[in-house]
């Protein structure tokens, strides 16, 4: 019976550590509001720099990324209308992944 409990709790052990990472990549801006939409300069078929709050903190949208069209319908009603969503910003790369409504 010893034996069955260990292995149950290291069945679910490894069940909880094995969730989402891709989330876990990410750093959120909750309720933020998007302030500028630019063409990047170095780089203008592959990325658009995002400014995300009043201390314009720059990201990139990914024009190769497969969400880019809805991704930038998202940031544009934010910047027009002032929409709060919660951003997801891939760690090391500056590149937003996620603009989710806020819940």
């Amino acid at each position: 019976m010893k034996a069955w409990s260990q292995l149950l709790l290291l069945f679910i052990m490894i069940i909880s550590c094995s969730g989402n990472s891709g989330s876990q990549n990410l750093t959120w801006y909750h309720n933020a509001t998007i302030s500028d939409i630019t063409e990047d300069p170095d780089k203008p078929n592959e990325v658009v720099r995002v400014a995300i709050g009043i201390s314009a903190q720059v990201f990139y949208l990914s024009k190769k990324s497969p969400d880019y069209k809805t991704l930038m319908e998202k940031a544009t009603q934010s910047l027009k209308k002032s929409k709060a969503y919660d951003i997801g910003i891939e760690n090391k790369t500056n590149i937003i992944k996620e603009i989710n409504e806020i819940k």
